[in-house]
């Protein structure tokens, strides 16, 4: 693939920031290999079937001097989160780190250990586990722990036991409450779409090197392997509330609405060690993830750590997450939560103070700065989430997407917009000619809006494309933001090379599973296409003898809709059938054996027809 070095404006502008931030402070450096026991002789962790999943040398390259096509600051974050192997925290808690987009957590107990978070991926939570053992012995898992609803966080749990197991009664998995139901909707509802941003966000497709994928500020990427849930058998309801597994005592702090909408902080008395899940890390984190999500709360995010600090912060010798590497020492540890603290507060507090004056949500953004006692500290800076997509998050959470400006209440969509611009600026040839002085003067903000809407005015334009790539691309090597960078290149690849599609998707066949009834009915209710049901009015029974609960649907008005209910005497069709067949069944088999049917079929099959799942190929960066 065509790749471009880095314009002189890029690179002077690269090279003034290493001038300016604070590199000589390295403790961050000391700290990321403090406690290193080994790491695997084998790089690349594979599946079953020999595919690789993950390669935990794939960013050895990030090493010494930023090249001009990193930002220095990226460059520095990148080469921390690509170490990887087992460390010590303290004695009797470890981590493996650089196995996955997180890290997996190792608390020794009387017997046997707890897993914390295991990765996404059975493979890359198994090889973690392996590692763990051949440096600590043969320990059994006793319990597994979930510290919150995102996938790096369980996904790879079937890699460090099974359903089997728990159900016996000799594994407890452990989670905050409404986990299982936040878990499935973020990776079901709103999947295909959340997945195929996704691939852009981490640079799936992206070549690993200077020019390329170089991490995302959290972690390097995500593994591709299986991703599965076992559902928890504890659920964790109140802070305070304590828990001993395996002789070790767990004391927790609920923390939701934060970096997830389920999340718990937890104290380990016999350790002294505070996991604070992933409210507290080595970077700016997302208000907004830029593949959606829905918005967090910042100020919440600020009071439970402010509570953390209070709860436990006298009594704590080191705290750990699940991202990043570990902070020793009682006052370090307070010190660095309010950074963290503060950080998230000042976000909070000064967009509202703006907006509150009148200003837009992109006007904040751009004038906003950190007091420049958080922005010396390492940890603020936005590798992961941005002051300015946070800023703009924060303007979305209080007064939604429109500004206020009358003339932004209906404009035109893209492609209609895109359409007139071009035609106004003279043609596209004309818009090309623009956004080139652009690219040579610098201001590849301005290429990219005009490329944007040249793009989108033709998309079989050549040079538009071409010019579209290279700016994208020179804005991803200005990037200090991970996902930014990933975004650009990414977009930079697709004009190039055709659309990649979906490399890794978030609604794994076991996370399916554990849909409930009502959770997989809302799946299909999303996929009715709505004009071609206008007219249908249909009715059914499901009974599943499985969990013995019946329900009543209706389609109407383009409107599925579902009642729990006796099924009526009179229900012109009443499917009897297992869950797992109610899966299959959901997935268009109709014909398979499984399904006790009463009645006319083909009113089941005029509902399926109607069904239009989402498309994990849809064009980002072109109409």
């Amino acid at each position: 693939m065509q790749q471009n070095p880095a314009t002189p404006s890029i690179a002077t502008a690269n090279a003034a920031q290493r001038d300016e931030l604070p590199f000589e402070d390295t403790g961050d450096l000391a700290a990321s290999d403090r406690g290193f026991l080994g790491t695997l002789d084998e790089a690349v962790i594979r599946d079953p079937a020999g595919k690789q999943v993950w390669d935990t040398a794939e960013f050895d390259f990030v090493a010494g001097d930023a090249p001009a096509t990193v930002h220095p600051s990226l460059w520095r974050q990148s080469g921390l989160v690509a170490k990887h192997g087992l460390y010590s925290v303290v004695e009797g808690v470890y981590q493996v780190r650089g196995f996955d987009l997180s890290v997996t957590s190792f608390i020794e107990g009387d017997t046997g250990v707890i897993v914390v978070d295991p990765l996404i991926s059975a493979e890359t939570a198994a090889a973690a586990l392996s590692l763990y053992r051949i440096h600590r012995g043969d320990r059994p898992v006793v319990a597994v722990i979930y510290s919150h609803s995102h996938i790096d966080h369980f996904g790879g749990v079937l890699g460090v036991t099974t359903q089997a197991e728990v159900d016996a009664g000799t594994v407890q998995v452990l989670a905050p409450e409404g986990f299982l139901e936040h878990a499935i909707a973020e990776n079901v509802y709103a999947g295909t779409a959340m997945s195929r941003r996704s691939g852009y966000m981490y640079g799936a497709a992206l070549a690993r090197g200077p020019q390329g994928a170089v991490g995302a500020g959290l972690g390097q990427s995500t593994s591709t392997g299986a991703a599965g849930l076992i559902v928890p058998t504890i659920d964790v309801a109140l802070t305070g509330e304590t828990h001993t597994i395996d002789g070790v005592e767990i004391e927790f702090q609920m923390a939701p609405g934060t970096e997830a909408p389920s999340e718990m902080h937890f104290y380990l008395p016999r350790y002294r060690a505070l996991c604070m899940a992933e409210n507290s890390t080595h970077t700016l984190h997302n208000l907004l993830t830029l593949r959606g999500a829905v918005v967090r709360d910042p100020h919440v995010w600020s009071q439970y750590l402010t509570e953390a600090i209070e709860r436990f912060g006298d009594r704590t010798d080191v705290v750990f997450a699940s991202h990043h590497w570990p902070t020793w020492g009682t006052d370090e540890v307070k010190h660095f939560l309010g950074i963290q603290r503060d950080l998230y507060a000042y976000l909070h507090d000064q967009t509202l103070r703006l907006l509150n004056q009148g200003y837009q949500g992109a006007e904040i953004a751009e004038a906003f700065q950190l007091p420049p006692a958080l922005e010396a500290q390492w940890s603020t800076h936005g590798y992961y989430g941005s002051v300015s997509h946070n800023v703009k998050a924060i303007y979305q959470r209080y007064l939604g997407w429109f500004d206020g400006n009358p003339a932004r209440l209906w404009p035109h969509p893209p492609q209609a917009l895109a359409e007139r611009y071009v035609d106004a600026i003279g043609g596209i040839d004309r818009v090309v000619e623009l956004a080139q002085a652009a690219y040579d003067s610098g201001d590849f903000r301005w290429a990219a809006t005009l490329l944007d809407h040249a793009v989108f005015a033709d998309s079989t334009h050549g040079a538009a494309k071409a010019l579209y790539a290279d700016t994208l691309e020179q804005l991803g090597y200005g990037s200090e933001n991970g996902t930014w960078r990933n975004f650009f290149l990414s977009g930079a690849t697709e004009l190039r090379e055709g659309n990649f599609g979906t490399p890794t998707v978030a609604n794994a066949p076991d996370i399916i599973a554990q849909l409930s009834p009502e959770q997989l009915f809302d799946s299909v209710a999303i996929t009715v296409d709505g004009p071609k049901a206008w007219d249908l009015d249909l009715a059914f029974d499901i009974s599943l003898s499985d969990l013995d609960r019946s329900f009543h649907l209706t389609l109407r008005n383009g409107v599925l809709i579902y009642v729990e209910k006796a099924p009526a005497p009179d229900s012109p069709l009443h499917l009897t059938l297992t869950k797992p067949r109610l899966l299959a069944l959901a997935g268009g088999d109709v014909d398979g054996p499984g399904i006790e049917v009463v009645g006319d079929i083909g009113i089941l099959r005029t509902l399926l027809g109607v069904l239009s799942p989402g498309d994990p190929d849809f064009e980002i960066v072109l109409p």
